[in-house]
């Protein structure tokens, strides 16, 4: 499975608008060679360089297989969205405190639908990604706490 966006190559930074400087929505994925057993699909954006340890900045699943094309500011008919690390629920975009993070974009292939709610820890529906995971793919792009001074 490969996961990709049309507007940052993989290890590349991340363009200002998908970041809390800018419209703060996230970017376009494509998702491609998802396996045939695939039932669902989910998102993790993880930042790792968090200064308290990883903060997770997206989780959304129950993503219909179909849907290879996720737009910007996605929405989704049936999937569900988690609470981020910041205690709200939906997407927040990447925002470091200083110097270059990176941030990683996963997409989990699951075997089946996560029966979840957006009220679900971000532990419990990691923990569930990794259980009903068939494949996984990840696209990497960074940003820079000098990039929200301009």
């Amino acid at each position: 499975m490969i996961v990709e966006s049309p507007v940052f190559s993989n290890s590349s930074t991340i363009p200002k608008k998908y970041t809390c400087k800018g419209q703060n929505i996230n970017p376009p994925l494509v998702i491609k060679d998802i396996p045939d057993d695939t039932e669902a699909l989910a998102i993790v954006l993880d930042d790792p360089d968090a200064p308290a340890g990883i903060f997770t900045h997206w989780l959304i699943w129950n993503i219909e297989v179909s849907q290879t094309r996720i737009p910007e500011s996605a929405k989704f008919k049936g999937a569900v969205e988690g609470k981020n690390s910041s205690g709200s629920v939906g997407y927040t975009g990447p925002c470091p405190p200083s110097g270059t993070h990176r941030y990683f974009f996963k997409v989990y292939a699951l075997s089946e639908k996560l029966g979840l709610n957006s009220q679900t820890s971000i532990e419990r529906v990691k923990e569930e990604l990794d259980a009903k995971k068939v494949d996984e793919a990840v696209l990497i792009g960074s940003f820079s706490s000098k990039n929200l001074l301009y």
